[in-house]
């Protein structure tokens, strides 16, 4: 299997207090892993760490590709239309995915590509986010609550993406919070533990 990610003894801080305990993972294509914990335990800083927005405080973060990362909050310009983020995403990151239209469309957008971005529901929002992984796909997606705001349709519209992302040598890390993924491969299981729940 080809190696995606590792980490050796990685933690971050804030005003020089560890957020969470020191993490050791390593994620090979075609492994799902998901991040457990409760809220403010760092589940969102880790993720933006694995991605390479924040700098690890302590240990080391190995990425061997470069990882495509869908925050919880929408990343989009809010007077842009639609297909005009999505363009913008695919030309910013070089992407040879899905054209915008079939991107839309295969995450329940269809018909919306004028539509200012800003006009969304919060579903929607999320939907579009998710769009934006195919117009410039990567081999690993690093995932922050990926189901919020979603109705069942577009929860099961995340587990086909990653069902599909999986079986075609990716590989995805998450957070959740209260629905998990309904995927054939069984995630890699990580109970993240704030700093100070540590004995």
């Amino acid at each position: 299997m080809s190696r995606m990610l590792e980490t050796h003894q990685a933690t971050y801080a804030r005003s020089g207090e560890p957020v969470f305990e020191p993490v050791d993972l390593a994620l090979d294509a075609g492994q799902a892993l998901i991040v457990l914990g409760p809220n403010g335990c760092g589940k969102t800083t880790l993720l933006r760490m694995l991605a390479g927005i924040l700098r690890p405080w302590q240990g080391k973060i190995i990425r061997h590709c470069q990882p495509a990362f869908l925050g919880h909050l929408p990343a989009f310009k809010g007077d842009l239309s639609c297909r005009e983020n999505l363009a913008f995403q695919r030309r910013f990151h070089g992407g040879a995915g899905l054209d915008e239209s079939r991107a839309l469309a295969r995450v329940g957008l269809a018909g919306l590509g004028l539509r200012p971005a800003r006009t969304l529901s919060a579903g929607q929002k999320r939907r579009l986010g998710l769009a934006g992984l195919l117009v410039a796909p990567g081999s690993l997606w690093l995932l922050d609550e990926p189901y919020a705001s979603l109705d069942d349709s577009g929860s099961e519209l995340v587990d086909h993406l990653l069902t599909e992302h999986l079986a075609g040598g990716g590989a995805v890390a998450l957070s959740a919070h209260q629905r998990k993924p309904a995927i054939a491969v069984d995630p890699v299981r990580l109970e993240l533990k704030a700093a100070e729940m540590l004995p």
